[in-house]
């Protein structure tokens, strides 16, 4: 029976990251991975030193090609059914039933995003409705712009997006902005529109139907989607997790452990925010500390 120093589930950016790492420390290593990204709905990747404005698919296919360049690295297609601690290893079952076990894991499966149930919203996630001014607002080319409440958090987003273009925020009953909330909003230029939001529509803009009949054209629509893991396989083992203004993420410590030893999270599962950047870095820690924990948890006290 093979033993793995560490299975990474999840080969994603930060997912990949944490590999190499772990490759190049002469580690033996498993990725399995589900392909499915975060932002596969974007047509490009802005924002990432060194590949800005290229699809994302082509940036994680260059990865991956350089990845399988190390041969104690295995790379398996695949999703992890179950994980759980058996004696000093772990134990992995994947979809087609392989049982591979290792000495360490490293979750990467991301979160998944979940929008306000509006009609016509979904279909234009990634294309014309966004959630990441850094990374998509400055293609937008300062245009009008809005931002879709979800919560009274969403005072931040609206406060942030002025920067790209001309800004309304669509309260859509979500909430009502406090006197604070108006001024600092005012001092902003943002606009505040109370009218319920029907539907969005429209290709190359997002057309926000309101329930009067109103149609608002935009460059682009800005809203925090609300997330969770994307695998149930960090709830499996126990990991605890930890909640931000926008969703759920793994707790960590500083060197990127979960509350289960031995088991690691990292990306955009294991932090409050997520981009490609912050994934990348996110893994590459990751993937030292889990290559340190292999050599010092195994010293004499």
């Amino acid at each position: 029976m093979q033993i793995f120093d560490v299975i990474v589930i999840g080969g994603s950016y930060a997912g990949m990251a944490g590999a190499l790492q772990l490759a190049r420390g002469r580690r033996n290593v498993a990725v399995i991975d589900a392909g499915i990204r975060r932002n596969r709905f974007a047509e490009h990747s802005h924002g990432v030193l060194g590949q800005d404005g290229k699809p994302p698919a082509q940036i994680a296919a260059e990865a991956k090609a350089q990845l399988l360049e190390y041969p104690n690295l295995t790379w398996i297609e695949g999703r992890v059914e179950s994980a759980e601690k058996a004696g000093d290893l772990f134990t992995v079952i994947t979809s087609d039933n392989q049982t591979l076990n290792a000495k360490r894991l490293l979750l990467a499966t991301g979160v998944s995003d979940h929008l306000p149930a509006i009609t016509g919203l979904q279909d234009r996630w990634g294309k014309t409705v966004f959630h990441c001014p850094y990374c998509h607002g400055y293609e937008l080319n300062q245009g009008s712009l809005g931002v879709l409440a979800v919560s009274e958090a969403s005072v931040h987003q609206a406060l942030l997006i002025p920067d790209w273009g001309p800004t309304t925020l669509f309260t859509n009953n979500c909430f009502t902005p406090s006197e604070l909330h108006q001024q600092q909003l005012a001092a902003r230029n943002v606009r505040i529109e109370t009218e319920a939001v029907s539907e969005i529509a429209g290709e190359q803009s997002a057309i926000v139907k309101l329930a009067n009949g109103r149609l608002v054209e935009l460059a682009g629509l800005f809203v925090a989607s609300l997330t969770k893991p994307a695998s149930p396989i960090a709830y499996d083992l126990g990991c605890e997790l930890a909640e931000s203004p926008v969703g759920f993420y793994v707790k960590t410590d500083e060197f990127k452990q979960t509350t289960v030893p031995g088991v690691y999270a990292c990306g955009d599962l294991g932090r409050a925010m997520g981009s490609v950047t912050f994934a990348i870095g996110d893994g590459a820690l990751a993937g030292f500390a889990v290559h340190r924990s292999l050599i010092f948890d195994g010293l004499p006290a």
